[in-house]
This record gives structure tokens, sequence and C-alpha cells, in this order.
């Protein structure tokens, strides 16, 4: 029952948590506040929260090899490894092989320290937190930046509206992503705490989708002309299998949403 549901987000310039936290508000119990903000909370209150889902993450985890002093995860998962709350770790779909129709199931094949880092705490938590978490794999999220928003590295829609600010020619492949909005994304993340599950997801709309399709969205029914196809070099399309999803939650997604809230960005 969502109403016995009660939601701690950590990160509160984080651009999933002020986004989830704008959607869940009304919906749910759920409180945000910063990672340092955090670590001064009683233990008490900590305990009140049913789950608990941190957003926030330090630069030197996206850049640097591992440490676990850079890694925000652990320092929480050991501060509430005594409670029965569920851990809710946003983890990438940059930590499988690039390849269409990805399942949970996947070969793992993480190539840069992101993506490395980011299996190392999968595997923390799958060790020591007694089956008690639930570990979304994410596929690119499309969103419009929420004012004030910290953000330690840039992604496809970052890069696009960096680009789109100027009249130097961009020329991009035309291979194929699974991207999924940030409206989708906290529809989905509702209902997994509906359901209440456990366990390793892929969270995708499971689609092929071309980046000239991103593309024509976003430009309102048309590629912005300082964008240019090139012959692809660098193979790097994937997509994710989200059948697991899907049995779960019982949730429709599709592409025409994702298209439509790209056109009205």
């Amino acid at each position: 029952m969502l109403n016995k549901k009660k939601l701690l987000l950590i990160g509160k310039r984080s651009f999933i948590a002020s986004n989830l936290y704008k959607f869940l508000k009304k919906k749910i119990k759920v409180k945000i506040v910063s990672f340092e903000k955090f670590n001064l909370l009683e233990d008490s209150l900590i305990k009140s929260f049913t789950h608990i889902c941190n957003c926030s993450i330090k630069k030197e985890y996206v850049k640097e090899k591992y440490l676990k002093d850079n890694d925000i995860d652990r320092l929480i998962l050991n501060k509430i490894k005594n409670s029965k709350i569920k851990y809710i770790f946003l983890s990438s779909r940059k930590v499988y092989e690039t390849k269409a129709n990805i399942k949970e199931t996947s070969k793992l094949l993480a190539k840069e320290n992101y993506s490395k880092n980011k299996l190392i705490t999968e595997q923390f938590i799958k060790k020591n937190y007694q089956k008690n978490y639930l570990i979304l794999r994410i596929s690119n999220l499309i969103g419009k930046q929420i004012k004030y928003n910290r953000k330690v590295s840039k992604n496809f829609i970052d890069n696009y509206f960096k680009y789109k600010k100027n009249d130097k020619t961009i020329y991009y492949e035309n291979y194929f992503k699974d991207f999924l909005s940030i409206d989708q994304f906290n529809i989905i993340f509702l209902k997994i705490l509906k359901k209440d599950l456990n366990g390793v997801f892929n969270v995708s709309i499971g689609k092929k989708i071309f980046i000239s399709e991103i593309l024509k969205a976003l430009g309102k029914g048309k590629i912005l002309k300082q964008f240019k196809q090139k012959k692809i070099i660098k193979n790097d399309s994937f997509y994710l299998n989200n059948d697991k999803l899907i049995k779960n939650t019982k949730l429709r997604l599709n592409k025409k949403s994702l298209l439509q809230y790209c056109y009205k960005m």
C-alpha cells in the first residue's frame, strides 16, 4: 500500500531527485535532503523511512577509479545496514556490453570508471544488504533541468542544448539508443514503490530509438540545420530489454510518448 510507504530522497540538487520529489510529493510521504543533511539526521528519524533512494554522486566517483570514500551509496548503506529500509540504487545501462535487446542477465562489460564503479557498488549491495534492495539500470534520461540542479556529468540532452545555442556544425552518427523521458521514469518509479519490487531491473522503453528521431522531435518536427548526419564509424547502438519491468508493473511504455515529450521541451 502506497500510504504505508515513506521515501527519503538524497540529493536535493539532483536532476532525478528534484523531478521525483516534485512528482511524488502529492502521492506519497516523501522527504528530500542533501547528502550533507542526511549525515546529520538522527538514526530514529532515518529508520522511520521504508525506502531510501540516493541520487547524489561525487564527481570523483564518475571520473576516477573506485574508492570507498567516493561511494556515497556505500556510505549511506553502512549507516542503515541494521535497519529494514529498502535501498533503491540508481545504476546505469553502461554496465552492460553494448548490443541490442540487453537483458538483466546479459553480459556485464563496464568500460570506463563510472560504469566500473557502478558495478562495484552493485556487488557491494548484493553481498551485504540481504536482498532488501532494488537496483535500477537506467537508460538515457531526457528532461528539462530544474533551476539550481547540480550535475557532475553530461548526457545526450545536456549536449544537445549546449550545441543548439551556437551555429557550429555538429556531426552525429545515426545509430539507435534507448531513451526515457523523466516523466516516464517518475511513473515507473511510483509503480515500483507500489509493487514493492526487489532485485535488478532494466528501466527503459525497450525500443530502438534512432538519434535522428530524437533530434527531429527536439527540433519541433525537423532536425536543426547545425546537426549533420555522417556515416557511422563507431556503432554504439543498444537498447535494453524491459520485459521484466513490464511483467512486474503492468505498465505500457511507448516511443510515441517519449517523442511527444521531446517535442514539447
